[in-house]
């Protein structure tokens, strides 16, 4: 795990359903204490329907550093704490590392659910089968790579220094190319193929 990728947790809390009131004012209150802390990215709650107590919240962090600061702060303790009595059971699951690539965009990271469903998706949406990331992988490191080669080739001297130092230089300029904009735009090209959704 890199610690300074984003990472998106994934709440699955069943809440008393006589209390929805009480409960949706704590959730919009923990969002609130949230979003004046450091890396915060974004967040969601979903129900999937009016007479369903089990809740899917989704949010995300910078960083497993600062969401780390989140979960440990004195804040988010006292939040919990007012929560009391009004969430039955809760689980909870991180991602981060290579799928996070694949995840749906922060603003739109909440799990399309059927409003007449009785259950809602236990977690995030699946990531997208190894190959396929691997070949969404290549797709955009591919050409980014000979264009790289094709453009610093002619530099005096580039073919003289030795091949680790030629490696290292290439994936110090690809590394963040790829990571904020390749990749990402590459992701969103191939949305429909990576995660194709069913009727």
């Amino acid at each position: 795990m890199t610690a300074n990728q984003p990472v998106t947790v994934s709440i699955r809390r069943e809440v008393d359903p006589e209390r929805i009131p009480e409960v949706t004012a704590w959730v919009q209150a923990g969002i609130n204490r949230a979003n004046r802390y450091p890396g915060f990215l974004g967040s969601g709650w979903v129900r999937a329907g009016e007479d369903v107590h089990v809740w899917h919240m989704l949010y995300r962090f910078s960083s497993e550093a600062t969401l780390d600061a989140w979960e440990h702060s004195a804040e988010r303790a006292d939040w919990l704490a007012t929560g009391e009595g009004l969430v039955r059971s809760e689980r909870s699951r991180r991602r981060t590392g290579i799928e996070g690539w694949f995840d749906e965009p922060p603003t739109g990271s909440i799990p399309v659910v059927d409003p007449h469903a009785t259950s809602a998706p236990d977690d995030l949406p699946p990531a997208p089968p190894r190959w396929k990331q691997a070949v969404t992988i290549w797709l955009g490191f591919f050409p980014v790579n000979l264009a790289f080669t094709y453009l610093i080739s002619p530099v005096p001297g580039w073919i003289e220094l030795p091949i680790w130092l030629r490696v290292l230089a290439t994936t110090l300029v690809l590394t963040p190319i790829m990571t904020y904009w390749v990749l990402p735009f590459i992701t969103r090209s191939l949305r429909r193929w990576l995660a194709p959704r069913t009727t």
